[in-house]
């Protein structure tokens, strides 16, 4: 099982990033799927999530109406696109899988968010 995590960067504030986050090694297209972020020093919280058939989305109130969440099935892959990005955006961003009592997570990427 692996979910890899690429896009992440710097940028500055208003600009935007787009995460991306390959799934392999189990049925993609069953499980919910989760983007959190860890800021130094904070407990991880949950950003976004999305239905395994891509229709419902949910979003932490802090990035409501700037963040995507989207995925491609047909392609195993799960999308944050992050826009109008603010300094305390800045995290490590992380995918996560989960399903019933199986539940699988990336290795992270950095977000900074910086003049």
């Amino acid at each position: 099982v692996q979910l890899v995590e690429s896009g992440g960067g710097l940028v500055q504030p208003g600009g935007s990033l787009r995460l991306s986050c390959a799934a392999s090694g189990f049925t993609f297209s069953r499980y919910f799927m989760r983007w959190f972020r860890q800021a130094p020093g904070k407990e991880r919280e949950l950003v976004a999530h999305i239905a395994n058939a891509g229709g419902s989305t949910n979003y932490a109130d802090s990035v409501k109406g700037r963040f995507i969440i989207s995925r491609d099935n047909a392609k195993n892959t799960v999308y944050l696109q992050m826009n109008s990005l603010k300094p305390e955006d800045t995290a490590v961003y992380f995918c996560n899988a989960l399903f019933g009592t199986w539940n699988y997570w990336g290795q992270g990427t950095q977000v900074t968010v910086s003049p």
